[in-house]
């Protein structure tokens, strides 16, 4: 689904932001209202496809590969291919903490703000919204709107992590859920630890980028840096979708 116009690969962007964003407030709505858990599995496998689809833009893996070996697009679609196939075994980790968190607390949830939940979980679709236009911009020779977009991304998953780290995990610990309390405690500090972990290396990646462009390392024809960090930060908002219900909005508060 490759653009040649910018402006309509912009406008994509904010039209797929707009679903994710709305379907963020129903499962919220659907979670406080109806406690439906169907449909709360439904609404974030259909927000995971959409970030999947046209944030990580999987559907280059099936592109077919010009020239030869010793090409820059050659090259770009192994390590493309590489990517997801390390994409997909970090995908394993997230989801055997996924399937922990069920089998300990079955339909039961930690004591947390939800509402926190919920503003960190917007954080960091917001900040998915602007890495894909930063992506967008230096695939169509938009230096200036790559720079802008990938600093606001980072600024964003700073924000990310002192929301969860530095006042969720504070609260929790009020609420009394603390790693060495029992199953709940446990689960939700390794999820949550484990998922902010790869937000910092995350953000650390993005900053390595933000340098090179900022040197004028990539153009137009030649960014994959600048796709594979993209990929990345997309894949920790993919988790997250999970995640999110999973710890705020799935089951009733646990004994």
């Amino acid at each position: 689904m490759a653009h040649t116009n910018k402006a309509s690969a912009l406008n994509l962007g904010v039209t797929i932001f707009i679903f994710l964003a709305v379907l963020t407030a129903l499962e919220f709505f659907v979670a406080i209202a109806m406690s439906a858990v169907a449909l709360l599995v439904v609404i974030a496998m259909v927000k995971a496809g959409l970030v999947m689809y046209y944030y990580m833009h999987i559907y280059k893996l099936n592109a077919e590969q010009e020239g030869d070996a010793k090409s820059y697009t050659y090259k770009t679609g192994t390590n493309r291919l590489g990517l997801w196939l390390f994409i997909l075994s970090d995908a394993f980790v997230f989801a055997g903490l996924l399937v922990s968190r069920f089998n300990l607390l079955g339909i039961t949830r930690p004591h947390l703000n939800q509402t926190l939940g919920l503003v960190v979980t917007a954080v960091l679709l917001v900040s998915s919204f602007f890495m894909n236009r930063a992506e967008t911009s230096m695939a169509h020779g938009d230096q200036k709107g790559f720079i802008s977009g990938t600093l606001i991304t980072i600024l964003l998953g700073i924000g990310f992590l002192v929301g969860v780290v530095g006042v969720e995990w504070r609260l929790a610990a009020a609420e009394g859920v603390t790693a060495t309390g029992d199953a709940a405690g446990a689960i939700f500090y390794m999820m949550t630890g484990m998922h902010a972990f790869h937000v910092l290396t995350g953000v650390i990646f993005l900053l390595i980028v933000f340098n090179n462009g900022r040197r004028g390392l990539y153009t137009q024809e030649k960014h994959w840096a600048v796709e594979a960090s993209t990929v990345y930060w997309h894949f920790v908002d993919v988790v997250w979708i999970f995640f999110y219900p999973a710890l705020y909005l799935i089951g009733a508060l646990a004994g």
